[in-house]
């Protein structure tokens, strides 16, 4: 299967070279065939559903319950499976000529700002940050044109003091980095990708690496700054004032002028401008997260550099592809579609995930499917980090025809005001009190209240006539860090599924909300995320009850010879023979897609039904929303069973309370169900009757495999702790009591 197909008509514009277009977007090749095997899987869905109706036990009849409930989780896995197909109808792929935009613009290409945001030194480490701004800094841009922002929420003076030792390797990174063409930019993926390059010129930039990282790391080691240091730069002096991460006044640093003529690389060429920012912060204040970062960066920037254009990225994420910026542009600049376009989104890719990705932390079908899906409907969701904004876009400018944005080139906001004065002026920017009475996290900048800000910003722009777009070129724009451990992996999507959760249930709901807004696909595509947490209670039941009816001997399926069992069986073999296909056409192996699907039900069962209480919760008024920060760095030991592919459970969590508990009512049910089998009814008797519920039960079985050797076969540190097995334990002895009431 080939991804792209005809070009759209819009391709062909005019008969100049300057009308011909920065990009072009493709159809995925075999849509239509798609669309008729996707209609197939839909009438053997239908099937299952008139037989659930037609057969319900009658009242006292064994088993009317669980028929019951099973209709109810077959009636909603069928809607979600409608929903994902707004994600497969209508892919499309883009392609972009940069080659064709330096010609035209390569003077009047615009400023761009670039926001790196990090909130705690110790999760996520100052070499790291450092490492993803220094690769930013040395995208292959003009150097006048491009300011760098570091947002430090942490307000760590070693971050801070990393990034002025950071400065000095720039001015040899950067010319270092135009001179060989190098890629990826950032220092330690460069230095990790080869041995040896370049020879007198490689030796020597590694050795200044490690200077600087050595003085880094001795320093965080320290946990503090030493006195000769802080004499020497001046911007130390503003944590005289510092109370604490949650306490302190706004710490700003214009670390690198643009402006300055004698800001130069050691080759004589111009360094782009970079600021630290710490915004204020105080007990009293609600200091709303990652989103009340970005939005005091957009204030901030708007006062010293105002580019057009805003490029926001997570500490960890890099620049992979030193040309990111102008395949965007390819996309802004554009000269009949790009007027409409807001957000250019890239996918979130990482570097740090093992070959069969343990915990399916690549997302590989939403970033290389869905999103292309997503794209021929208008776009993308905006998800917080690689993505390129129009800066009108982001402080609330709605679309309409008439409008034409300029981008290009102006000169600097504050071109004659010296450093001081421009700090000074900029500080009041971020300050706690600075949004009061103002639009600022509702109709200006990213949008309060909410544990996924990057979601819910991109669909009120997308709300307001704006479109998207989706760039997914070869060579990745961007790798982060993945999470190392099954707890990271959980909570992390547990957040993503509370907070889409609490969009759909919001003033802001895409199905509400949109409706007449944006195209029915995007809406639906919207809700495909937004109802990932009610996900867990049709999952749980079908993970639970038909295995306990297998341990009564109760059928809750077609048997074997009876047609009904004909449309069960294609939903269930072409469902996961396309999934599987899907999964391999998009670069993943065959225990990736197996570990895939594990993850698919750990998900299912755990966050996101911790994600659907919290919510309900919240919007009864009995919780507030928590963001939680992933950690970026693992333990030794926890790295090396991570690398060898061996799930981490570690600690105690109600989440593998849950896990175990499934997993071991499953195993005790199959092997109840074939100690009766074997006894008394005989094995292929009891088959005929029940194969759907032995498969079912014998897959979920399989699946756990790990779960198992970490409750009773591991030794090592990250099994599963013993509190967690006792609990789960109690759990199934409990529910085995229970089915005893089950009719």
């Amino acid at each position: 299967m080939k991804r792209e197909s005809r070009d759209l008509n819009w391709q062909d514009m005019g008969n100049g070279g300057n009308s011909s277009p920065l990009f072009e977007t493709k159809r995925a090749k075999g849509i239509v065939l798609y669309r008729l095997f996707a209609a197939s899987i839909f009438v053997g869905i239908c099937f299952i559903w008139v037989y659930r109706v037609s057969h319900i036990p009658k009242a006292g009849e064994d088993g009317r319950f669980g028929w019951m409930g099973l209709l109810g989780a077959e009636l909603w896995f069928g809607f979600y499976w409608l929903l994902t197909q707004a994600c497969r109808w209508n892919r499309v792929y883009r392609h972009t000529f940069r080659d064709r935009l330096s010609e035209r613009y390569e003077d009047e290409l615009p400023g761009v700002d670039i926001f790196v945001c990090t909130a705690d030194p110790i999760i996520e480490p100052p070499m790291i940050v450092i490492n993803t701004v220094l690769s930013v800094m040395a995208y292959d841009y003009p150097p006048e044109k491009l300011s760098v922002y570091l947002s430090d929420d942490g307000g760590s003076e070693l971050t801070c003091y990393a990034l002025l030792e950071a400065v000095e390797f720039a001015k040899h990174w950067i010319p270092y980095c135009k001179k060989y063409s190098v890629e990826p930019r950032s220092p330690a993926a460069y230095f990790a990708s080869l041995a040896s390059d370049n020879a007198g010129d490689f030796t020597l930039i590694k050795k200044l690496y490690k200077d600087m990282e050595n003085k880094i790391e001795i320093a965080v080691k320290l946990g503090s700054i030493s006195e000769e240091v802080r004499s020497k730069h001046r911007g130390f002096s503003q944590w005289d004032s510092y109370s604490s991460p949650r306490d302190h006044d706004t710490i700003l640093q214009i670390v690198i002028d643009g402006r300055d003529p004698n800001a130069r690389d050691v080759e004589g060429w111009g360094l782009p401008t970079l600021v630290y920012l710490a915004r204020e912060k105080r007990p009293q204040y609600h200091h709303n997260f990652k989103a009340g970062a970005m939005n005091a960066l957009i204030r901030v920037s708007s006062n010293i550099s105002n580019g057009k254009v805003i490029l926001n990225v997570d500490c960890d994420m890099y620049s992979n592809n030193s040309k990111a910026i102008r395949d965007a542009l390819c996309f802004f600049l554009d000269e009949e579609k790009g007027q409409e376009i807001a957000f250019v989104q890239f996918p979130q890719n990482f570097e740090n995930v093992t070959k069969n990705e343990v915990y399916s932390s690549t997302l590989r079908i939403i970033s290389e499917v869905e999103f292309h899906g997503l794209d021929g409907y208008g776009g993308p969701l905006y998800i917080g980090t690689g993505c390129f904004h129009r800066r009108d876009t982001l402080c609330g400018r709605k679309f309409s025809k008439g409008y034409k944005s300029e981008l290009k080139w102006e000169n600097r906001k504050g071109e004659e005001t010296s450093i001081p004065k421009l700090e000074e002026s900029s500080k009041s920017l971020a300050s706690c009190t600075f949004e009061e009475s103002t639009q600022w996290g509702k109709e200006m900048g990213l949008k309060y209240g909410c544990p996924v800000e990057d979601v819910i910003t991109g669909l009120s722009i997308q709300c307001r006539g704006w479109k998207s777009v989706y760039c997914n070129p070869t060579r990745k724009a961007f790798l982060g860090l993945a999470p190392t451990t099954l707890p990271q992996t959980l909570l992390q999507h547990k957040r993503w599924s509370e907070g889409d959760f609490q969009i759909l249930l919001s003033k802001y709901s895409p199905a509400l909300h949109g409706h007449g807004k944006i195209s029915l696909g995007l809406q639906l595509g919207y809700c495909c995320y937004c109802l990932w947490a009610p996900n867990c209670l049709a999952t749980l039941f079908y993970s639970i009850l038909p295995s306990l009816y297998l341990l009564r001997g109760i059928s809750v399926f077609p048997q074997i010879s009876s047609l009904w069992f004909i449309p069960f069986a294609y939903v269930i073999i072409a469902k996961y023979t396309w999934s599987f296909g899907e999964f391999l056409w998009s670069g993943g192996t065959i225990l990736g897609w197996w570990n895939d699907q594990r993850i698919w039900l750990y998900k299912r069962t755990s966050s996101y039904l911790f994600a659907f209480i919290d919510t309900i919760l919240y919007c009864l008024g009995y919780s507030d929303s928590v963001f939680l920060i992933t950690a970026k760095v693992a333990d030794e030991d926890v790295s090396q069973r991570y690398e060898k592919e061996i799930m981490e459970f570690g600690a105690s969590s109600p989440m593998f309370v849950i896990l175990a508990t499934v997993a071991l009512l499953n195993l005790y049910c199959f092997a109840g169900f074939l100690k009766e089998a074997i006894t008394r009814k005989g094995i292929v008797g009891v088959y005929e009757t029940m194969a759907l519920q032995i498969l079912l039960c014998g897959v979920l079985i399989v699946i756990n495999l790990p779960l198992y050797q970490a409750l009773y076969l591991r030794k090592d540190s990250g099994k599963m702790p013993s509190s967690v097995v006792f609990k789960s334990m109690a759990f199934v002895a409990f529910s085995c009591v229970c089915t005893k009431f089950l009719y």
